[in-house]
């Protein structure tokens, strides 16, 4: 299955440049679904139709719903939810507080990446579509296997069957005192199934022969440096971006001196896109005259995009990690782009190399090679986070 995953700022224009290419890819035959995880839908308000949590087919071959959060997280951590309601109702708190403190922040944009995996584990599609929220929580999500893979199989699965088998043996001593039940066996067995989704997930958004993202930005100072805080941290979790969309560039036939200097500041940004995200692809897509609702219009937005070209090919294949050997020095290299080297801070622990960006932080597991060597030194080139190694007995 074909994985794209359309982000980019709020109110950029990524629900109707995903849904435009899921036009493009159901009339070229692919069964398509545009999927949208992003909390303020308006993938229907795109199509111009009612859509649900479950997919309804929009065009032939093609298929669109919006994400029910509530829904997934029932599904997925209901369980989960229920018992920390009940604690916290033992400790005072009233019943609606309770429930809302239970559904812990960032949950319903986590179980929108859980839902696309359980797509493309089913195969119904070929071509799956993400209209996601841009998020740090989803991205940092990523960093979760490798951050406590350890904890989970080594701590965590001993402390589950140890806790299932004591919980008839104390819960008569415990819920007289506490107030609450210890927790049973689907409680426990939550958090350990939900990081085992997780990891799955993993292996599928970091296969750039199969998922891509596409960053949808505008001419917009403010726009294009999210735009590359984006594609540095989706570089950070070697999740591969294959193509930009400048999308609402003013066109040449408007000569109203009103939008003059608005052109000319574009212009500017314009060429700043071409130059900060190089060697990735661009293509432009003008300001329309008219809202993007109803086929009519995805029509033409589909025609600009992509032309005769087909929306599932792999644009540009974005090499984020490499280990490159000289004579018997080793250095791995990173892409980071646009990144200043002092934001950057490494630190490693045994075979992981700690690497903090801001919030966003990435504990990478190294090859074998690496492992016994200690770091002699970075440097940023070419976009590259450049780290050197050397003999730890050196």
């Amino acid at each position: 299955m074909r994985v794209i995953l359309m982000t980019g700022k709020g109110g950029v224009g990524k629900t109707s440049v995903a849904a435009a290419t899921g036009l493009r890819c159901a009339q070229l035959g692919y069964k398509t679904l545009v999927l949208s995880t992003d909390p303020a839908h308006s993938l229907a308000d795109s199509f111009d139709l009612e859509l649900g949590h479950e997919p309804r087919q929009v065009f032939p071959n093609l298929w669109g719903a919006e994400l029910d959060a509530l829904m997934e997280l029932e599904g997925n951590w209901g369980s989960v939810k229920r018992y920390i309601t009940q604690v916290l109702q033992a400790r005072g708190l009233e019943g609606v507080q309770a429930e809302e403190l239970a559904i812990l922040p960032g949950m319903d944009e986590i179980f929108g990446l859980v839902r696309m995996k359980r797509h493309y584990d089913e195969g119904t599609y070929d071509v799956l579509i993400i209209d996601s929220a841009p998020t740090g929580t989803a991205l940092r999500l990523l960093s979760l296997p490798e951050v406590g893979g350890w904890y989970m199989r080594k701590f965590y699965k001993p402390l589950q069957g140890m806790s299932v088998a004591l919980r008839p043996l104390v819960e008569p001593f415990f819920k007289p005192i506490a107030g609450f039940s210890l927790p049973d066996k689907e409680v426990m067995d939550a958090p350990y199934e939900f990081y085992e989704k997780i990891e799955a997930l993993e292996k599928v958004l970091t296969d750039n022969t199969q998922t891509s993202v596409r960053l949808i930005t505008n001419p917009e100072k403010m726009v294009i440096k999210e735009s590359l805080r984006a594609h540095s941290y989706l570089s950070l979790y070697n999740v591969s971006t294959d193509l930009i969309v400048a999308n609402r560039i003013i066109p040449e036939t408007v000569t109203d001196p009103f939008f003059e200097r608005w052109k000319n500041n574009q212009n500017v940004y314009k060429q700043e896109i071409y130059d900060n995200f190089h060697p990735l692809p661009v293509k432009e897509v003008p300001l329309f005259s008219e809202e993007m609702c109803g086929l009519a219009a995805l029509e033409r937005l589909k025609d600009i995009l992509y032309k005769d070209e087909d929306p599932t090919q792999v644009y540009y294949k974005e090499n984020t990690i490499r280990v490159v050997q000289e004579d018997k020095n080793y250095s791995l290299e990173l892409y980071l782009p646009g990144v200043p080297k002092d934001q950057i801070q490494l630190n490693k622990t045994g075979d992981e190399l700690n690497i903090r960006i801001g919030n966003h932080r990435r504990n990478l597991v190294l090859p074998q090679a690496l492992a016994a060597l200690k770091p002699a030194g970075a440097k940023m080139e070419e976009d590259y986070l450049k780290i050197r190694f050397t003999d730890a007995m050196g």
